[in-house]
């Protein structure tokens, strides 16, 4: 899941912040749930706590988006992992 903001993603910069998205899911405050209703084939989790840097050229395929709904629980879960008040 690119986490980047939308201007830094189409700068020159050849890397986006992204947090990986799995299938297993421990119920914490820093994973949010996804899967269909997202454009995914099955429930998975986005992992905040592990966000890295990926080159932009190695993200080719598009598979979803988030609702509004979902987005906030992602910016949530992003402030519990980066301890941001």
């Amino acid at each position: 899941m690119v986490v980047s903001r939308q201007v830094f993603i189409e700068s020159a910069y050849s890397a986006v912040i992204c947090a990986p998205v799995y299938s297993q899911r421990l119920g914490l405050s820093t994973q949010v749930d996804i899967g269909p209703e997202e454009g995914l084939k099955t429930e998975c989790c986005i992992h905040c706590d592990e966000l890295m840097s990926l080159p932009k050229a190695s993200l080719t395929n598009y598979v979803g988006m988030l609702s509004g709904a979902k987005r906030q629980e992602l910016n949530e879960a992003l402030k519990v992992a980066l301890d941001i008040d």
